[in-house]
């Protein structure tokens, strides 16, 4: 029985105790990784400046997104804008040219009794000599 009893221990003094250190090291790792320590302390401060970087530089890409969506909302609403007032101008345009030709000015003159009359004769130039 001694035998046996001393091979066991020389077969473990043989055999390198790695399971333990692995085991070690893999249990401390899921542990920091769930406790967070792992994420604030390793990850975070060894980054930190970067981490502050890429921060900035979101905060910029989104408010360059904000502001270039804005310019095009204002420039959508200009363009509406210029639309309807081309439109609004070439309705005026259309009732003056209605408005001022030779029959409609007749009518409203009569209409508003100014006793007016038309030409019969075309008009002429008036040619003055300067010495």
């Amino acid at each position: 029985m001694e035998d046996s009893k001393e091979n066991i221990k020389e077969n473990n003094k043989e055999k390198p105790k790695e399971s333990p250190k692995k085991q070690l090291n893999t249990g401390s790792f899921i542990k920091e990784l769930l406790s967070g320590s792992m994420v604030s302390e390793k990850i975070i401060l060894k980054n930190l400046g970067y981490i502050s970087l890429i921060t900035f530089l979101t905060a910029v890409y989104i408010g360059n997104r904000f502001h270039a969506e804005k310019l095009t909302r204002e420039s959508t609403k200009l363009q509406r804008e210029v639309k309807d007032l081309r439109a609004e101008s070439l309705s005026t345009s259309a009732d003056l040219m209605y408005l001022s030709k030779q029959s409609e000015v007749f009518t409203m003159i009569r209409e508003k009794g100014l006793n007016l009359e038309e030409l019969k004769t075309p008009p002429f130039k008036l040619l003055v000599d300067k010495k």
